[in-house]
């Protein structure tokens, strides 16, 4: 039996889940999911259809797809789940992962394996996967609800400060990188220094 993405229940109650995003940036201890059982028929449809589908199970993160896929009405899944207030934010440990009908994993759980199987922190997990690197910094309009326009990306004001080092680093690398190219194309002009003669009273 082939093994589905994406899809889970919720741990209180079992009711169905299609995962949006395992994990929030700076946020790792929560995820973004939509209840399935809510949604009107032909979404329904078609969101299953969607995760089931080679491009819903190649994609890192469900919202991947959702961003750019559109329902039977023509608008854009992500966008209009979001305006329709669709997007739960809930704790990950309270997410139970059903990629078969037999098996079931904490996608707390699932997202530790996933982190030291990558050999990084559960929050450089939800950093570095499925988000976008270089998208608009936009904060949550309501609490569980992400806004639509753009994937999540962590706002300067959130970084912790190991975060903010070794951005700062990686941008001062880039930046030697980028003088020294700059320099071996068009090398600096030298400066004639000018010589300064002290008065003799």
């Amino acid at each position: 039996m082939n093994l589905i993405k994406h899809v889970g229940k919720m741990k209180n109650n079992g009711a169905k889940v299609a995962v949006v995003y395992r994990s929030l940036p700076g946020d790792s201890g929560n995820c973004l999911v939509i209840g399935t059982g809510n949604l009107p028929d032909s979404w329904h449809d078609s969101l299953m259809q969607l995760i089931q589908d080679p491009s819903g199970q190649a994609a890192n993160e469900l919202a991947d797809v959702l961003a750019v896929r559109k329902f039977p009405d023509g608008s854009t899944m992500l966008g209009v789940l979001h305006e329709r207030g669709m997007l739960k934010r809930v704790p990950t440990n309270g997410v139970i992962m059903t990629p078969t009908p037999q098996a079931a994993v904490l996608l707390s759980e699932l997202n530790q394996i996933m982190a030291e199987q990558k050999g990084i922190t559960i929050d450089q997990l939800a950093v570095t996967d499925g988000v976008n690197p270089n998208p608009k910094t936009k904060k949550t309009a309501e609490p569980g609800i992400v806004n639509s326009e753009t994937e999540i990306e962590i706002a300067e004001d959130e970084m912790s400060p190991t975060q903010m080092r070794s951005r700062a680093d990686a941008l001062f690398k880039q930046a030697q990188a980028l003088r020294k190219q700059a320099d071996t194309i068009d090398p600096p002009k030298s400066k004639k220094k000018e010589v300064v003669v002290d008065e003799v009273e």
